[in-house]
């Protein structure tokens, strides 16, 4: 086994780790700022992808700004749709203004969400948005989400 084939496999186990233990997650409920005593039973957007990330072993920051700092950045196009499903790997980090968005040099207009793609043209991420009863781990369609006006950057993280 060469290397590179080698490395694709570790890849790519990495990627069928973050689906399964995404999937767990569904339904657990939002929390904005959660704490560390809390996460595992609930989730803001940030603590939800660093939490998937750490239980296949990739250390990422804990806020949406620092997590849009990482990586390799995913190209995207222009209008209508910023990706189509072949762009994107399981993984991948999609980063948007949000209502509580975070500022600095790199992201003057702010960073406030991020979502992670799971495959099969779906995302999931932590919600605050909506009802009560439907602010929660939950997944998006891929249609939803690759149209959205404040998209920011995305960003590969396992490469």
């Amino acid at each position: 086994m060469t290397q590179k084939t080698k490395k694709q496999n570790q890849l790519e186990n990495k990627r069928k780790q973050l689906v399964h233990f995404a999937l767990k997650q569904l339904g657990k409920p939002y929390k904005y700022a959660a704490k560390k005593t809390e996460i595992g039973k609930m989730f803001d957007c940030s603590s939800l992808t660093q939490y998937l990330y750490k239980k296949i072993g990739v250390d990422i920051p804990r806020s949406t700004i620092l997590q849009a700092e990482c990586g390799k950045i995913i190209p995207s196009h222009k209008k209508p749709s910023f990706f189509k499903p072949t762009d994107l790997q399981i993984g991948d980090l999609l980063f948007f203004k949000g209502s509580k968005g975070h500022y600095n040099k790199k992201f003057p207009n702010g960073i406030g969400h991020v979502i992670m793609y799971l495959g099969n043209k779906k995302f999931i991420h932590a919600s605050g948005q909506g009802s009560k009863k439907n602010q929660k781990v939950k997944l998006e369609k891929f249609e939803k989400i690759v149209n959205r006006k404040d998209f920011q950057i995305a960003k590969r993280i396992l490469f």
